[in-house]
């Protein structure tokens, strides 16, 4: 892949136009920060973006705003459907995506962009039946973000279903990591059709809201883990991890695990207070809205990230400029972006006393977590630019539509 300036591509013409028309497919908004920090790089950039997806649970930047459409599952919206059983839900959502999908490709016929963007294809199944279609129209260009589809964890049996396959179908195939690309490879994927382009720093967090955080006793420190919360993110581990800690460094340690949960969350609550440590962790089962964010970091001591698999992690680019210390599993971005011992400790996924001695070293030592916090943040620096990204992937743009003249 070559690289472009934005000076160079200002002065480019596509097509006899200066600008692309981009259709960007998120429909189920899986990637949101990650869609929007993306976006507003290539609007910036001069080109019309429509990004394509439901609407969204909070109000979207007012950049983004007019660019977003909620084409998509408008049969499941609002908060009645979620109140529905997870099958009867589930259903109606597949349906809804199929006639979502029937919608678009009549739209994008009518719109003409010069290119379709998918960050996801949430359904495979029925998804890869209209690519053809859609290929007509322009190139089809996919962002593989769980090389591993849905980091083994769909929704549904489903949603499993051709996961893999489907990534043969798009002319283009961008991943984040070494490891994505080598796995996509295995899966059949033509090299030549493959790009890796790093995943940008997300919005800078929100300022400190000046509301009260909860209590913490005097030399408390906190483990956060945050963002969706299903089974593939070892929360589990954690637990198991924190209770096989030293009575004395356990009695230190407050556990937040916080986000929208994806999973059956009383088995986890169980697990504490089986263990005897209910009383150190703390559950909080919601969305977390973006005014929210910075305080949440902020108030952590220590990231965690015990993760069974993952490529990239929109949370930890969230995190970094937080700058404090990271344990993680030694895998996909955390291997590449994190060095062991100096911004944390990496530790192998699933391996309860590696964790816990990975938290007992950095509990039991202040002066090391603070310069691993101060190591963290400056990683900012290493970090692609939004520009830069939004650059790499309209040169992939412009290689996948000089192929097809």
């Amino acid at each position: 892949m070559r690289d472009i300036s934005r000076a160079s591509l200002d002065a480019r013409r596509i097509g006899g136009r200066a600008f692309m028309k981009i259709a960007m497919l998120d429909p189920s908004l899986f990637t949101w920060p990650y869609d929007i920090s993306l976006c507003l790089a290539q609007i910036r950039h001069g080109h019309d973006v429509t990004l394509l997806a439901r609407k969204p649970f909070s109000p979207p930047d007012a950049a983004l705003a007019q660019h977003l459409d909620p084409h998509f599952y408008k049969l499941v919206e609002g908060d009645w459907a979620e109140k529905l059983p997870h099958k009867v839900f589930l259903t109606l959502k597949g349906l809804s995506h199929i006639g979502s999908m029937i919608r678009l490709v009549a739209r994008l016929e009518r719109e003409k962009p010069d290119v379709i963007h998918f960050q996801w294809t949430p359904l495979p199944v029925v998804d890869r039946r209209f690519l053809n279609r859609l290929r007509r129209i322009a190139p089809i260009v996919l962002t593989v973000h769980d090389s591993a589809p849905f980091n083994e964890n769909p929704s549904s049996r489903v949603q499993q279903l051709g996961s893999t396959s489907i990534m043969r179908e798009f002319d283009r195939v961008i991943v984040h990591t070494a490891k994505a690309k080598a796995r996509i490879l295995e899966y059949g994927v033509e090299p030549s059709r493959v790009a890796q382009i790093a995943h940008g720093m997300l919005e800078e967090v929100a300022p400190p809201s000046g509301k009260p955080q909860p209590p913490r006793a005097e030399g408390d420190v906190v483990l956060l883990l945050f963002g969706r919360l299903k089974p593939y993110k070892g929360i589990d581990v954690m637990i198991r991890a924190v209770a096989a800690l030293p009575p004395a460094l356990r009695g230190r340690v407050r556990v937040r695990i916080v986000g929208k949960p994806h999973m059956p969350v009383e088995p986890l609550q169980a697990l504490a207070a089986e263990l005897g440590i209910a009383d150190r962790v703390d559950f909080e089962f919601r969305f977390i809205d973006d005014a929210e964010v910075g305080d949440l970091l902020r108030a952590a001591d220590i990231q965690m990230f015990p993760y069974f698999e993952i490529d990239a992690s929109g949370v930890l680019m969230a995190v970094l400029g937080v700058g404090r210390p990271i344990i993680a599993s030694d895998i996909g971005l955390f291997r590449e972006m994190l060095d062991d011992g100096v911004h944390g400790r990496l530790v192998p996924p699933g391996d309860v006393a590696a964790l816990s001695a990975a938290i007992a070293e950095l509990v039991a030592d202040d002066a090391g977590r603070a310069e691993a916090g101060r190591q963290v943040a400056a990683l900012r620096d290493s970090i692609p630019s939004w520009e830069d990204i939004a650059a790499q992937t309209t040169a992939l743009y412009e290689d996948a539509i000089a192929q097809r003249r």
